[in-house]
């Protein structure tokens, strides 16, 4: 009965411990951390990529490759930025090789978009979408499909600003990019939304 006590304790156990842990061969410490941060990686690879198991593969990659990389992790920034910088790597990477099989169309990344929810947050601004002259699911629908139609790397810094409500260092460090060019590329990112999206705010 006393041991029901330590569940407590064994929750409160810091990032940087199961990192220290881990990097000394700890796998059970490293399960910890994938447990942590699996259903926010998940997601943010799926609003990605949307498809399931593509999501739950490059997933599965990135951790594995978090593992592989452990020991050179120096507590610089968060498990959670240095472990989204991983993931970005691997989604954007794996995009870029999916718009090579392509037609070789700039945002030709053969995603197909069917029933997505995970995205139906992401907007330019969020207030500024006519919610009432439309059906949400219809409004979802538009954002994702034009969401999609953005380069990886300008649909990654929506995502992680629209949706993660990441801050421009937090992106800049999980892109291995400068601030201004996460600035940049939102600017771009927002403005080519809205030109996708012209009808939209037209009728508000």
């Amino acid at each position: 009965m006393m041991h029901t006590e330590a569940t407590p304790a064994q929750a409160e156990v810091s990032d940087a411990d199961l990192v220290r842990a881990s990097q000394g061969g700890d796998t059970k410490a490293f399960d910890q951390l994938v447990s942590r941060y699996r259903t926010r990686v998940f997601g943010m690879i799926y609003n990605m990529v949307h498809s399931e198991q593509d999501a739950w593969d490059l997933a599965q990659d990135s951790f594995l490759k978090a593992w592989r990389s452990i020991g050179r992790f120096r507590g610089q920034s968060s498990f959670y930025t240095w472990i989204y910088r991983i993931v970005m790597n691997v989604t954007i990477d794996w995009l870029r090789k999916k718009q090579v099989k392509g037609s070789g169309a700039e945002f030709n990344d053969e995603v197909q978009l069917r029933e997505i929810d995970p995205a139906s947050q992401t907007v330019p601004k969020a207030d500024a979408l006519p919610h009432q002259r439309m059906v949400h699911g219809e409004i979802r629908e538009r954002i994702d499909q034009a969401i999609s139609q953005l380069s990886p790397e300008h649909r990654a810094v929506i995502l992680m600003k629209e949706i993660e409500e990441m801050q421009y260092h937090e992106i800049a460090e999980a892109l291995g990019c400068s601030i201004g060019t996460v600035m940049s590329r939102l600017f771009y990112a927002r403005k080519k939304l809205q030109n996708m999206l012209r009808d939209l705010y037209e009728n508000v």
